[in-house]
């Protein structure tokens, strides 16, 4: 199947991919209505249908993160990437660089920031956490500047681990005895090209960016004890004030759905904010993205850029975000789908057919400058 459209890159990636990786791309916290909602609400958006207005010239460029980009998308970072597809990361990345679009490294990635950087040749924006060992953040932070990093994202909403009861059934996480071994182990073996692929040949198993403090191995299960122990519950927008001691860069704080919160953030010197309830991976019955994006907006009155992700599946998606004064959006599953279906090739074609949708909606909105949308392009 060629894909026409992000829904079609998901059923090439379930059909590729073990079933409890799937899962966890797919899944998101309890009973998922928030993840669903972030797709709903935006489908309820109706766009402004405009004739006769000399759509002939139209420019979807702007600015992400002080660089130039020539979509108004970034790729949102996406943990273990590397599991979807052969060195998955440095793959989304040299896609992303090809398209002109910014991308943004999961600390959590399989593919190590060092090796991510030695594959491209544009910086990549870094997205970390709050982590109780702050000499390990530093050496972190000091690394991602050797390398060229402009660009910090921090992710505020992930203090703790929300419970994602897909993963449970898929045995990715839960009790991890003999039977869950067993059954993954069986789904893995009914996608021998995955195995081969991805499971033998790409190397998965080691998350590059923790490695110095895991001597025994940054395998998966490693790293969830790890994380346990070193994600930080108790982190106020004072702690900020660290993190500026010692990342000069770009400060950009992802998770953000309340104006209190937005302002908080404007007030500790973030550049930017991204509305976000991590793809409903975290607290279920939180609003959806794009019904919060609206007061933040109003709230921050230009003090910093927003942006916002969840539930963007189409080029029209991404102008209804825009739409709202979200100066861009980030792509989490969209891409995540693509490069575990096709691997780079299928991060390049998921951009190039965002591209296309976004122009011929914004053509058919009356719409010819991107950064220039406003409310009345909606009903």
């Amino acid at each position: 199947m060629t894909p026409a459209c992000i829904d079609d890159f998901r059923l090439l990636a379930k059909a590729r991919l073990p079933g409890f990786l799937f899962d966890y791309i797919d899944g998101g916290a309890y009973s998922e209505s928030t993840m669903r909602a972030n797709v709903d609400d935006l489908q309820r958006l109706k766009l402004r249908q405009r004739v006769m207005r000399d759509v002939s010239q139209v420019d979807l460029s702007t600015t992400i993160f002080g660089r130039p980009a020539a979509l108004p998308v970034a790729l949102a970072p996406i943990g273990l990437a590397g599991m979807y597809a052969r060195r998955g990361e440095v793959q989304a990345a040299r896609a992303a660089e090809a398209a002109g679009v910014p991308f943004i490294l999961s600390a959590s990635s399989c593919c190590g920031m060092e090796e991510v950087a030695a594959g491209t040749g544009v910086p990549f924006a870094f997205q970390l956490y709050m982590i109780r060992d702050r000499g390990f953040l530093a050496a972190l932070l000091a690394r991602a500047a050797a390398l060229g990093v402009e660009t910090l994202v921090l992710t505020v909403d992930l203090i703790v681990h929300s419970a994602r009861y897909r993963d449970v059934r898929s045995s990715l996480t839960g009790p991890q005895g003999l039977g869950a071994r067993l059954r993954r182990f069986a789904q893995i073996a009914t996608h021998p090209g995955w195995a081969w692929d991805v499971g033998v040949r790409g190397r998965p198993h080691m998350l590059g960016n923790f490695a110095p403090v895991m001597p025994e191995g940054a395998g998966l299960a490693q790293f969830t004890r790890w994380v346990s122990r070193n994600f930080d519950p108790s982190i106020t927008w004072a702690d900020l004030d660290w993190i500026r001691r010692h990342w000069s860069g770009r400060l950009v704080i992802k998770g953000v759905l309340d104006p209190a919160d937005a302002v908080a953030a404007c007030d500790a010197g973030a550049e930017a904010i991204i509305v976000s309830n991590h793809g409903g991976r975290q607290l279920d019955g939180a609003p959806s993205t794009i019904t919060a994006l609206p007061a933040v907006v109003k709230a921050v009155a230009g003090r910093a850029d927003v942006l916002m992700d969840g539930g963007i599946r189409s080029g029209i998606d991404v102008l209804r975000a825009m739409a709202l004064g979200a100066k861009g959006v980030l792509l989490g599953r969209a891409w995540a789908f693509a490069l575990a279906a096709q691997g780079g090739a299928g991060v390049t074609r998921m951009l190039d057919l965002l591209h296309h949708e976004m122009a011929v909606a914004m053509a058919l909105t009356g719409q010819t400058d991107v950064k220039r949308l406003d409310p009345e392009m909606l009903q």
